[in-house]
């Protein structure tokens, strides 16, 4: 066996520390070539391989140069280009770990001699490994209709592609269409988001996407390139096609229940919108108050409809599956429990009231239309805005949701234009204003008169009582007490209680707080660590629309890069092997698996790892008390080679 030694000069990056010939006369003697080459990675220098490898009848290859992070890949092709399998080469990075760290000379040449003799003991036991390819489904299934799922589905529309998106209520759009105003620029959240929504139903693009209303994701089966997802979709009883909005049918029906859509601030009708404005532009029923889905004999709502068979009594459930390549978790976030911090009397005192129940108070669909009114139905003339509700907070949540102070300088500025004059009082742990115009809001409500800023230490310092209808609120640090006709929390972002639900289906792991693992806090915050899955917007972390924009596109970018239609999926080679014969099935590598890619198959009575999830971390490889997995491209064989060539 033939192997080149091919050292890298790097200009005097490496030479200035490290003798070629001395590393050279070291080695051990045999049928081996030492070549040195000026700049490797240069156009010459590959030409200069690639030819040497071929008129030397090289069979295996040690590349002596800089970080196989930067180059492993450019000497892999130009081995494949030689005619060699690019796996029977071993780089060593000597520029990195010897000469830009090893003061003395004559050290880095020692160094480098022995790095490079393990090399050649580990590349003589390396096997050609071949890159496998695999048919794959183009189309995408997109779970949540918010900001994040509708840019991310019709980003991926408009380049051809089938995109499913499934949501779990009768609405899209998430959070911000209830919104009258978003800061920092008090855009209107519906107008907003006005072009996506339109384009999703009724865009040139729209064809390519099919939206699931009140649908869940029960299973999913597969991997990167072709999941089967079941969804189970739950009737609506309005066909959205044949229905034209009008909401005749609505003011008949006899019997109504809390609006949850408004945060039970009001009551909705068996049949109705969500909100007005609210899309797709149909009614829908609740059959947990419906009189004729308790067996009543009431159609009221249908004899008022101008449509027939808009309204669809016998509508069922329907379970679907759809073929697909890539998988988008899009499904928001909740805001912590205040009930969870009973001295807050939230829950428990009249007027006191979230964010998001705030949000809805503003807005003209509300409960009120847009006007700002406590229980009495009149106008407050001071409110206390209170920050940090759950956040920053051992006992609570220790994260900072990096919004709360926005929304709060918001209703700041809101409050002193619907209701000129009104007392103001901020009470705040922390301040967090970043970006390039965040800052306005906030100096705004620093500026107005009626504002007042009081900071406190810890959440149940904090403690909000009643007497004759004003809220008192006391802060036991300094023992002053503040009165208030209206109270708003400014709750902690967390996620969702589906979050654990669809994580357990997708076998997507979650961080210490409860989001959606990235696969990477700073450099893939928009991969999770199962490949294929993808997280965008706040079921990742807390962010404001502007990132959770920003990390829908960046999911459409990973998904049009890497999943194209006539084009097979490349599995690289370097994964676990699972010898079946001597595998006891215990189970463990299915356990530690980060991926995901091992399972448990009870017909062979072995673990098998699946090729397309697997990362080759080898950390299976370590864990099987028997031995019975084997990493390719790291045996054991080529590792203790590699150890023993290093220290002889």
């Amino acid at each position: 066996m033939k192997i080149g030694v091919y050292f890298c000069k790097c200009g005097t990056n490496i030479s200035d520390k490290i003798d070629s010939e001395k590393v050279k006369a070291g080695l051990p003697s045999g049928d081996l070539a030492f070549k040195t080459i000026d700049f490797m990675c240069s156009e010459d220098g590959k030409e200069t391989l690639e030819k040497d490898i071929k008129e030397n009848g090289i069979e295996r290859v040690v590349v002596s140069a800089c970080s196989p992070r930067d180059h492993e890949n450019t000497f892999m092709r130009v081995l494949s280009k030689a005619g060699i399998n690019p796996y029977l080469m071993q780089m060593v990075n000597v520029r990195e770990q010897i000469a830009w760290v090893t003061e003395d000379n004559e050290k880095a040449t020692e160094k480098a001699g022995r790095y490079i003799n393990a090399a050649i003991c580990r590349v003589e036991l390396h096997d050609p490994l071949e890159k496998k390819e695999i048919d794959i489904c183009p189309d995408v299934l997109v779970i949540g209709a918010g900001p994040a799922g509708l840019k991310t589905a019709l980003s991926i529309a408009e380049s051809g592609r089938k995109v499913i998106i499934v949501e779990k209520t009768p609405v899209m759009g998430g959070m911000p269409v209830r919104y009258e105003e978003l800061f920092p620029n008090m855009e209107c959240g519906p107008c907003m988001l006005e072009p996506v929504l339109g384009d999703i139903l009724h865009g040139e693009h729209a064809e390519n996407i099919e939206l699931l209303t009140i649908a869940e994701v029960v299973d999913v089966v597969g991997s990167y390139g072709n999941f089967t997802a079941t969804i189970k979709q739950k009737p609506r009883y309005s066909d959205i096609h044949k229905c034209i909005g009008c909401g005749e049918c609505i003011e008949p029906c006899p019997v109504s229940a809390k609006n949850i859509y408004n945060c039970n601030l009001s009551e909705r009708k068996a049949i109705s919108f969500p909100f007005a404005g609210a899309l797709p532009n149909a009614p829908f029923i609740d059959d947990a108050i419906c009189l004729k889905k308790k067996g009543q004999d009431c159609n009221l709502c249908k004899d008022a409809c101008p449509v027939d068979d808009a309204i669809v009594f016998d509508d069922a459930e329907r379970v679907i599956e759809r073929n697909v390549g890539a998988i988008v978790v899009a499904i928001g976030s909740d805001t912590y429990d205040c009930t969870r911090i009973p001295n807050l009397g939230y829950g428990k005192i009249p007027d006191v009231h979230t964010g998001i129940e705030f949000e809805r108070i503003l807005a003209s669909n509300g409960p009120t239309y847009g006007e700002i009114q406590t229980s009495q139905g009149t106008a407050p003339k001071s409110v206390a805005i209170i920050h940090c509700v759950g956040s920053l907070d051992k006992k609570h949540k220790e994260y900072c949701s990096g919004i709360c102070c926005q929304y709060a300088f918001k209703f700041n500025h809101l409050l002193e234009s619907k209701l000129p004059g009104t007392k103001i009082h901020h009470f705040y742990k922390e301040l967090v204003i970043p970006g390039k115009e965040e800052f306005h809001l906030y100096q705004h409500a620093k500026g107005n008169q009626n504002s007042a800023f009081i900071r406190y230490e810890d959440i149940e310092s904090l403690t909000i009582t009643e007497k004759d209808g004003k809220k008192i609120i006391k802060n036991s640090a300094d023992k002053k007490e503040f009165e208030a006709d209206m109270v708003i929390l400014c709750p902690a972002v967390v996620p969702t209680l589906e979050s654990g639900k669809l994580g357990d289906i997708l076998e997507a792991t979650h961080d210490k707080f409860g989001f959606f693992e990235e696969l990477h806090g700073r450099m893939d915050s928009a991969q999770s660590k199962i490949k294929g899955v993808y997280l965008a917007g706040t079921c990742q972390s807390p962010m404001d629309i502007q990132k959770t924009m920003n990390q829908g596109m960046a999911v459409a970018g990973y998904i049009l890069s890497g999943l194209v239609a006539g084009r097979k999926l490349e599995i690289k080679p370097i994964t676990a092997v699972v010898e079946e014969d001597r595998c006891s099935g215990c189970r463990v590598c299915v356990l530690v698996c980060p991926y995901k890619a091992v399972a448990y198959d009870a017909e062979k009575g072995s673990s098998v790892v699946n090729e397309v999830l697997c990362q080759g971390c080898g950390t299976c490889v370590s864990a099987c008390p028997v031995g019975a997995i084997k990493g390719n491209h790291f045996t054991n064989n080529e590792i203790f080679a590699e150890i023993e060539g290093v220290l002889s």
